[in-house]
């Protein structure tokens, strides 16, 4: 593999700043220079303030950097706009909020099958590709049931299964724990664990929870905008 083709994300001294004037000037991200490899799974942590969430939707697209160089397998996000980043962000993109983003009048089925109804694939490719996913994520029976009907823990495995369920390069997930007790909460890390093996998507997650800290196998730390620590972790069995 060449050492272009090695990196899935590439940052080179990315800042964001919000505020014009010097009282309400705030750096959130201070000349980060950061690559992800392909099939990572990693946590990006810090104190909240620290500037974890605004990478990690700098990553996404959701939100574009004031300096630096952005690029995802190659392409370069800084410079795309509108709906070319947003289909872009599509087809190779997988997001997991904290508070699960669930369409309440879709059904899980409905739910899952939303972004491949985007990319325009077959009925039967969906249909097959939803029993798929929400057997992985543990939620097999329950395609008809609608999120008000599932707990906290169900509707995120929802998510996840909307997330993997169109094969992206990359899934980020932002603070994906956050609403889950702690068992609900191993429990869905070991499954994103599982699927990170099984199909080699990267994942990356903001978080300030041990859970995936302790699970992940690189570790970002972030303070004051700055990336302050970085290393490779021994992982939980």
């Amino acid at each position: 593999m060449s050492e272009q083709n090695k990196y899935l994300f590439e940052l080179q001294n990315v800042s964001k700043i919000y505020g014009e004037s010097a009282e309400t000037k705030v750096i959130a991200l201070d000349n980060i220079n950061l690559k992800i490899e392909f099939g990572e799974f990693t946590s990006i942590v810090g104190p909240s303030g620290s500037g974890k969430s605004t990478l990690l939707n700098i990553l996404s697209g959701l939100d574009s950097s004031s300096k630096g160089l952005v690029k995802l397998n190659g392409k370069d996000l800084s410079q795309m706009r509108g709906a070319e980043l947003a289909d872009f962000r599509r087809d190779h993109i997988g997001l997991i909020f904290q508070s699960y983003n669930l369409i309440p009048v879709l059904t899980v089925k409905e739910n899952v099958e939303y972004v491949m109804i985007l990319k325009g694939a077959s009925a039967a490719e969906r249909s097959a590709r939803v029993a798929e996913v929400l057997r992985e994520v543990g939620l097999e029976g329950k395609e008809n049931r609608f999120p008000k009907e599932l707990s906290g823990g169900q509707q995120q495995r929802v998510a996840v299964a909307r997330a993997i369920a169109t094969k992206p390069e990359i899934i980020l997930a932002d603070e994906p724990t956050a609403n889950l007790d702690s068992k609900m909460g191993t429990e869905l890390v070991e499954t994103m664990k599982q699927l990170n093996e099984k199909y080699q998507t990267t994942f990356i997650f903001s978080t300030h929870d041990t859970i995936i800290m302790d699970r992940a196998k690189r570790l970002v730390v972030l303070k004051d905008g700055k990336i302050v620590e970085d290393s490779l972790r021994r992982q939980l069995m």
